[in-house]
């Protein structure tokens, strides 16, 4: 039985859980055997990622035969609209993570500290600072640059989407295929000028508080864009293959909610990390 007598449509039984269980174990066990210096932990890795990369392509390929066969609609439709909500939902809880100990480090701990002269002799506690190796100054990161350039660039990303997802309502399949393919570009170019800068940063990730929490917000925010224009590729092949209608595109939908999630975030990066 793959479907109960209310609608829903249940799956049936796949081994594609099992598959991504051992490529996690195999990622997780080649991570361990890295941190261990273990010869073997990069090849364990890379053969968990080979794995996960499979996985996901059959898994999805599956949903995606499934959806085009009408098999994923009504209350099913509902729950995927559901989780996705959830899933970004998650997406933010784990950026306010990153956001709060920035917030912390800059505006309770660091002057805290240099009230209670537990930091080094002279130091006032003023942001941004990269240690006590006051000996090598480094320059932050200015906000009227590379940055200001990508902020423009990911606004502009999110008009074009927004713009594809209107040809997609209006049966309009140039303007929906224009929309996307500028997307993917504006997001490629935002990467390889997020590339560049950190080149060309003068300062690391070992830099003090500051070079940590700046490379860790910038560096996973970084991460989501891949991974958000790995999707819009997925989405922009899907279109041309004839895939969806105006009134069945909740994969379209979910990707594009994904896009506008990681312009939110650049925004906020970009005032808290970079211009204040």
């Amino acid at each position: 039985m793959t479907e109960h007598a209310s609608g829903y449509y249940v799956p049936p039984p796949s081994h594609w859980p099992i598959v991504g269980s051992f490529a996690l174990l195999g990622l997780a066990s080649g991570f361990i055997l890295l941190l261990a210096k273990v010869a073997a932990g990069p090849w364990v890795m890379a053969l968990g990622a080979g794995l996960l990369i499979f996985m996901l392509i059959g898994w999805f390929g599956s949903v995606i035969r499934e959806n085009q066969a009408g098999l994923l609609e009504g209350q099913v439709d509902g729950s995927f609209r559901w989780g996705m909500v959830w899933f970004i939902f998650s997406e933010v809880m784990f950026f306010a993570g990153f956001f709060g100990a920035l917030f912390y480090a800059r505006n309770i701990a660091v002057p805290g500290l240099a009230e209670a002269q537990l930091l080094w002799p002279g130091y006032a506690g003023t942001w941004p600072t990269a240690g006590p190796a006051l000996t090598d100054p480094f320059t932050p990161m200015a906000a009227w640059g590379i940055p200001a350039i990508n902020t423009l660039i990911l606004l502009s990303s999110g008009a074009t989407i927004t713009w594809a997802h209107w040809g997609m309502k209006l049966e309009r399949r140039g303007q929906l295929k224009a929309g996307l393919l500028l997307t993917i570009a504006l997001g490629l170019v935002f990467m390889s000028l997020q590339i560049y800068e950190y080149g060309e940063a003068a300062f690391t990730i070992r830099t003090g508080i500051y070079g940590a929490t700046f490379f860790m917000l910038t560096g996973f925010h970084g991460l989501h864009v891949t991974l958000g224009a790995i999707m819009l590729a997925v989405i922009t092949g899907r279109v041309f293959a004839g895939h969806f209608s105006s009134h069945h595109h909740f994969g379209f939908e979910a990707v594009a909610w994904y896009w506008h999630f990681v312009d939110v975030v650049w925004l906020m990066l970009f005032v808290f990390v970079y211009w204040l």
